[in-house]
């Protein structure tokens, strides 16, 4: 009976409380910010899904809720829809997701959403922390990279939001691969081989209906294009994404650096990431026990 009881008040009391706690020190915790439902999962779908197959812990975030992305409707009602899409994104993988009720096309880097990212990645025990660099083409981007930069510091700072307790030591902060050029083109430090998991990546991305086969296309004059068949579309979505997860002469030689050049030669799509020079500068050792899914 006692022991039965102390199973019981592991599973009904200690689990839950282990859902934001370091209650396996074994465990890499990694947080994901993007200004909009559905950046994180462009730029660390893949590796989210591995890690949650690994048995590690991740946590996309929204910091807007997406109401103004589509070409016929907006407001209150998009942002349920793109919420929801979010959280089904999110059960595909084994994740949480996030999503902040900050109005689209309207983030600002003030100091209550900075207080709001070093809370949540304070809460989250993060190791890992990934968001867009901030020259982007979007103010919305630009401003979350802002704000994820001004929190690399400070969550380890006692007396900056002093009602969550610090971490004891700095995550590692990295960057979402773009395309941009000015001022500074994006650096391939480390390259995650996705080739054999990347229709698991499109699996999740095609949770969010509302960007993939809507307003994305029709952004780019290409919505006549997108196949209505279920099963169709969802071809077409992964072979959009074949191309944008390309190798390149640059990424390459990341690759052979972490994988070897044999491995490098069979690698077909990549996710990658380049170190911010805020936060903890890891060795490769460092890299090499966060990425478990390098070998």
């Amino acid at each position: 009976m006692r022991n039965l009881l102390l199973s019981f008040y592991f599973t009904i009391l200690i689990l839950p409380l282990c859902a934001g706690t370091r209650c396996n020190e074994n465990t890499i915790r990694v947080i994901v910010f993007g200004a909009h439902p559905d950046d994180c999962d462009l730029g660390a779908g893949g590796i989210a899904y591995m890690y949650a197959q690994l048995g590690h812990q991740v946590k996309f975030v929204s910091l807007t809720n997406g109401d103004m992305g589509h070409q016929d409707m907006g407001g209150g009602e998009l942002a349920r829809r793109r919420y929801n899409e979010a959280k089904e994104a999110g059960r595909r993988w084994g994740i949480q997701y996030e999503v902040l009720d900050n109005h689209d096309g309207e983030l600002l880097p003030t100091l209550e959403n900075r207080m709001k990212v070093i809370k949540l990645i304070r809460e989250w025990h993060a190791d890992i922390v990934i968001a867009p660099r901030t020259n982007d083409y979007h103010p919305d981007h630009r401003n979350t990279g802002v704000l994820v930069q001004d929190a690399a510091y400070l969550v380890i700072v006692p007396n900056i939001l002093s009602s969550v307790p610090p971490l004891t030591k700095n995550p590692v902060f990295l960057y979402f691969r773009d395309r941009f050029q000015r001022p500074n083109p994006f650096r391939p430090d480390i390259a995650i081989d996705i080739t054999e998991i990347l229709a698991k990546k499109v699996d999740g991305l095609d949770a969010h209906v509302s960007q993939f086969y809507e307003w994305l296309p029709w952004t780019s004059q290409d919505l006549q294009n997108v196949p209505k068949d279920l099963a169709e579309r969802k071809k077409w979505l992964l072979t959009a994404m074949e191309k944008r997860s390309a190798v390149n002469p640059e990424i390459k030689l990341s690759l052979e650096k972490w994988y070897g050049k044999q491995r490098a030669e069979t690698v077909k799509q990549v996710e990658v990431f380049e170190i911010c020079e805020y936060g903890k500068q890891p060795s490769e050792q460092d890299v090499r026990r966060l990425f478990p899914m390098i070998r």
